[in-house]
């Protein structure tokens, strides 16, 4: 039967010592909490919980698809980006050829080099202790033995099944025989294993995640592509690397907000924040005049990162000017008591995980993984329950604009992790909020209910959010009730109410109390979120 929430729900934050697993899916969090608890750290447990949620919830990520990780290790943050770049072949001249200038979203064409397995493999050599092949024991078991589904997930496998049936693909006949074989109907408890998905797991963790790049499934990831109009190669998985990078921040109030770089979309959240740092914002949150000042913020960081953000190994991103006072002081100045058009449009919406993960060491982990778009691509690699992201759908084909397509490139990528830090420097721990262009909207929220009107993290990611659509328009969840709608409505938004809950995104919260290190984790009401706590 259908599966819906009847009543409000009420939750509160939870406690611990010795260690705290996040993320959207409670038997996810639980293979992370497993290898805690067998001796691993936050690093090992993050693997473990990213590994599984490609088994319990490929509705909204994969074996095929990219990852962005934050890691507080040795006293300071780490990032690393984990996201793969257009293959050889992928030209906007080929495009032309293909699909008349039009990227698709489903089928070969938008697929890029999946970069999350060899960001699985570098997070472990970096900073993990047990191994590797242990990391991914959860997850292998999940997939040969089967797992009941979950309420939010089995909802979001019913409509993609209903949707790629309306595409009649010829190359998603292999998605259906792994994710919708003969007798098989997602529902709440309903059983499903995957056998290729296990013995693909079995090959990287043995290999260390090379037979994906260079080894056997590399082979058929290649073989696949070639024998039905892929442009994906061999040697564009073999010459693929993940990259260490510097968190780009910016101070609000008494602490500081840490994103990964372009080709991320985290910038945007900081820049927002950059401007209403110079704003007072009332005391009160639900206030129509504090909810305007965010939205028309949040517009500016937007129409920056669609204008400038892309790969900076291909295109010039001056991360320091727009960061910078003179930029931010420039947007305040477009602001004012009524809405602006940005004249910018949002990427296309996605679906993404996200997972948060603490030890007792001091170690931290804010980690986000993703398909894009549900299921992405829709293809799937035989036998091997490998399906594919379609991250290429978020190139700019303007030739001359920095995102703009091109072989070798990243794209703009929507997933960005979070972590927050005090202005001395002592961390406070991982946040995250997935959900396509939603994301550093959700940041910017949950980041004000945190430092501004001082909430506890389940109250910062239960409060009703919003969120800017395009133009003039902006949804709101009805808990923010008729009458703030209304009075954003009389300051110039087109306002919507959007009955959907999972619209707005799925974050979750751990943070660390530095006296005495106890952990306090918030998990997402929106979904099936679960905090398993040590």
């Amino acid at each position: 039967m259908a599966y819906q929430i009847e009543y409000p729900v009420v939750r509160r934050p939870v406690y611990a010592s010795r260690g705290m697993v996040i993320t959207g899916q409670p038997m996810a969090a639980q293979a992370g909490l497993s290898v805690l608890q067998a001796g691993g750290n936050a690093v090992d447990a993050a693997i473990a919980t990213a590994a599984a949620l490609t088994v319990v919830e490929p509705t909204a990520n994969g074996i095929g698809g990219d990852l962005f990780a934050l890691v507080w290790a040795g006293g300071q943050l780490h990032g690393l980006n984990a996201s793969g770049a257009a293959p050889a072949a992928l030209t906007l001249d080929a495009l032309q050829q293909r699909h008349g200038g039009e990227m698709p979203r489903h089928g070969w064409t938008p697929v890029t080099v999946p970069g999350g397995v060899r960001g699985w493999a570098d997070l472990h050599r970096a900073h993990g202790r047990l191994d590797f092949a242990q990391v991914l024991a959860p997850a292998i078991g999940y997939a040969r033995d089967g797992f009941p589904l979950s309420p939010a997930a089995s909802a979001g496998w019913a409509r993609t099944i209903q949707s790629f049936r309306g595409l009649k693909l010829d190359i998603m006949e292999e998605w259906f025989r792994t994710f919708a074989p003969d007798g098989f109907a997602p529902a709440p408890g309903a059983l499903w294993r995957s056998e290729g998905h296990a013995r693909t797991l079995e090959a990287i963790a043995e290999s260390y995640g090379e037979s994906f790049y260079s080894g056997d499934l590399a082979a058929q990831i290649d073989a696949h592509a070639q024998a039905t109009g892929g442009l994906l190669r061999a040697e564009d998985l073999a010459a693929h690397q993940s990259e260490w990078v510097t968190p780009i921040s910016a101070e609000y109030g008494s602490h500081r907000v840490h994103e990964i770089p372009p080709n991320g979309q985290g910038i945007a959240a900081l820049i927002a924040l950059n401007i209403l740092e110079g704003q007072r914002l009332p005391d009160r949150r639900d206030d129509p005049d504090g909810l305007h000042l965010q939205i028309e913020a949040m517009k500016r960081g937007f129409h920056d990162a669609h204008q400038y953000v892309a790969d900076m190994r291909h295109s010039r991103v001056d991360v320091e000017h727009l960061l910078s006072a003179a930029n931010t002081q420039a947007h305040r100045a477009r602001l004012s008591d009524t809405a602006h058009d940005p004249a910018t449009a949002p990427p296309s919406s996605g679906g993404t995980v996200y997972l948060a993960t603490a030890d007792n060491e001091g170690n931290m982990v804010s980690l986000i993984q993703s398909n894009y778009m549900g299921f992405g691509s829709g293809v799937v690699v035989p036998g091997t329950g490998i399906g594919l992201h379609n991250r290429g759908h978020n190139f700019n084909l303007e030739p001359g604009h920095p995102n703009v397509l091109a072989p070798g490139k990243r794209p703009y990528h929507t997933i960005i992790p979070g972590f927050l830090t005090r202005n001395d420097g002592t961390p406070v721990g991982p946040f995250g909020v997935m959900g396509g262009f939603m994301q550093p909207q959700g940041h910017l929220q949950v980041v004000l209910n945190t430092v501004r009107y001082g909430m506890n993290p389940q109250q910062a990611l239960d409060a009703p959010r919003w969120q800017w659509l395009s133009g003039l328009g902006v949804e709101v969840e009805a808990g923010l009730g008729a009458g703030l709608a209304r009075e954003l409505a009389h300051r110039g938004h087109r306002v919507s109410v959007q009955l959907e809950p999972s619209a707005f995104g799925r974050g979750q919260i751990i943070w660390r109390n530095p006296e005495t290190g106890v952990l306090e984790g918030g998990t997402e009401s929106r979904t099936d979120g679960h905090i398993a706590a040590w």
